[in-house]
Order: C-alpha cells, then structure tokens, then sequence
C-alpha cells in the first residue's frame, strides 16, 4: 500500500497550461477515480503519476517520498492503458511474465508470480493461449495480471473498459473493484464515464479544465455538487439549473413562480433540481407547469423534457403516466431537494 500526495501540481504544453495547481492527499488502500470530460486533463494527470510525463512544477510524494525527478520504473507503479497492450506473440503466461523478467527475479519466484496471478484474475485455463484467441474480457484480465504481477505500491487505469461492449463494462467493473479491494493497493481509475466513477470509487476527483472542481465520496458529488459545474456534469440526466433572483423575506424566483427558501439577503442566482426530485402533482400543489416536448421510456424509468417559461426542464420519474406530446405537465419538486448556486461564480450558497 501507498500513500500519495499531489503538491501544487501543473502541467503546461508550451503556452498552454493544462493543469492547474492540483492538491490531493490519497489515502493507503483508496480507489480514486479522476473524472472529467474530454480535453480536461485527466489521462495527463496519470501520466505524470506514472512518470511517463514531466511535471511543470509541483511535487508528487508516495509514502513520504518525493518522486517527482523519478523515472517510471523507481516509481514502483503499474498502469493498464486503454489499449491491452499486449505482445501478440506471447502467449498469457508469458505476457504476464514479462516484467518480472525486467525486474530480474529468478525463475521459481517469476512462476509463482505468474500462477498466483492467474488464478487470481481465473485465467489459469488459457495460460497457454495467444491474445487473439482471448475475448476482450480476457485480454484485459491479462493487461491487469501483467500489473498485478509486479506487487507494485501503486495501480493506474486509464479508462481500461472503453473498449469493451456494455454488458461486459459492468461485468469488469465489479471485478476491477473487487480485486482492488482483495489486493488492498491504492489505485487511481481514470475515466470519461460517471457510472464508472460513481459505482467503483472510494472518492472521485472532478476536473474541469485542468482544475480540481470537487474531490469527494460519490454521494457527496450526487447530493451537494460544490458548483454548477459538478452539478450538470453529474447525474442522468442532468441536473435541471435555471436562473433565479434569491428575494429577502420571499424566497427564491425561478420559472415564474416563488420557491420557498429563508433569504437574508437579495442576490442573483443558479437554481438546480434533480429531474427524479420531480413529481408530476396536482396544479394547485404545483411549482410549475410546462409543456411536454418529448418521453423517453426506460422501462423502469419515464422521462420527460417539458418547456417551462421558454426552457427545457427534465423530469425523470419512477411510476407510469398516459401522457401525449403537447400536453401540459403540472410538476412539484419534493421538498427539501433545492440546490443553489452564487450566478457570477456558479459556487454553492446552501
């Protein structure tokens, strides 16, 4: 297990700056995902973890220990890419044994290794076999098990599942975190996918643009996004962020109407609701009404997308309705489901 500290991180491509500032203390034995969309700098991130990239400035520690001026291989880390990255020449076993035969170790300790390894990841019955005679499922347990093999203080993933079809990504997705947690290694998962993130890490770490938005437990990213940002990002479908004037002694003005809320001072702000914190309600109950623009049927799930006051606001809901495109759609938030946001620098006020 490791420790890891990032100091003040950044990252510049010539005039342009990448990442900026990062700090982040990882915890022995914790699974972070590092999220964000595309272009914001995460898979650079790792590769500065991983030494394959130069730091700017900043300092990166692991047990105590600066490793910034470090090469890859004093680093004590392992990385699975996107890719498999595997020899198509070799077979599993010998794949796996690649870097223990950097690494020098004698023979007797390499098969150990390798047969410990492979009946870790259960690939023990293709030992012998080839990458092209593998699935996806099993080139990766490879890719994984050429990691494993080192006993290294550190993982690093980047976005390893992206290559495989929907069903086997849930399928790796709990083996990846169930191995985590049997191997108890500190690991860094980064990934474009929130369902990843959400379901498999300990804390996920938000980027946007090179900066650290939020870096919390799941939940806390669900249940009080710290700006409107992590807000729309995270969540399907997205958090629903109108703008509103919060009014002392009134309450908050949004949607042309008055949502209830103990103001002390007047300021212009972001409103945001969850769609599955809608309920379709009575017009008397309601907050607002608007009119059905689209559904989407999930079976298990009903969404709608409705025009309120010359925009879109989406409701997601748990129970079935006969309703028809034109339609007008009274709609009450569930109390106690209200974020708010300052306007002018879309930081969280409640």
């Amino acid at each position: 297990m490791a420790k890891l500290t990032i100091d003040n991180l950044t990252k510049s491509f010539g005039a342009v700056q990448v990442l900026h500032g990062l700090n982040a203390q990882i915890e022995d034995g914790e699974f972070i995902a590092v999220l964000g969309e595309s272009g914001c700098g995460k898979s650079t991130f790792l590769r500065i973890v991983a030494g394959l990239e130069d730091a700017t400035s900043g300092a990166i520690t692991i047990d105590g220990k600066n490793v910034t001026e470090q090469g890859p291989r004093e680093r004590d880390i392992a990385m699975v890419f996107q890719s498999y990255a595997l020899y198509p020449h070799m077979t599993v076993a010998q794949n796996i044994d690649f870097p223990l035969e950097l690494m020098g170790l004698d023979k007797a300790e390499r098969q150990r290794r390798i047969s410990e390894t492979a009946e870790l990841l259960n690939l023990t019955p293709y030992l012998d076999r080839k990458p092209k005679d593998l699935s996806g499922g099993q080139r990766q347990r490879v890719a994984m098990g050429r990691a494993i093999v080192r006993e290294p203080k550190v993982f690093l993933f980047d976005e390893p599942l992206s290559n495989l079809d929907a069903k086997l990504r849930v399928q790796m997705r709990s083996e990846i975190r169930n191995l985590q947690q049997r191997l108890n290694v500190t690991s860094i998962y980064v990934t474009h996918d929130q369902v990843e993130a959400l379901t498999m890490a300990d804390r996920v770490m938000l980027l946007n643009e090179g900066r650290i938005e939020q870096f919390a437990p799941p939940l806390e990213l669900y249940d009080r996004p710290a700006s409107v940002f992590v807000a729309g990002f995270v969540g399907t479908p997205p958090m629903n962020l109108v703008e509103g004037q919060m009014k002392a002694g009134v309450g908050i003005v949004a949607l042309k109407t008055t949502f209830p809320f103990e103001a002390g001072s007047s300021r212009d702000v972001t409103l945001g609701f969850r769609p599955e914190h809608v309920r379709v309600s009575s017009a008397e109950e309601a907050h607002f009404s608007g009119k059905l623009l689209a559904t989407e049927n999930t079976g298990d799930r009903l969404n709608l997308v409705l025009e309120v006051g010359g925009q879109d606001v989406r409701v997601s809901l748990n129970d079935r309705h006969e309703l028809a495109i034109g339609d007008v759609v009274p709609c009450r938030v569930m109390d106690g489901y209200f974020h708010l946001f300052d306007r002018s620098t879309g930081a969280r006020i409640n």
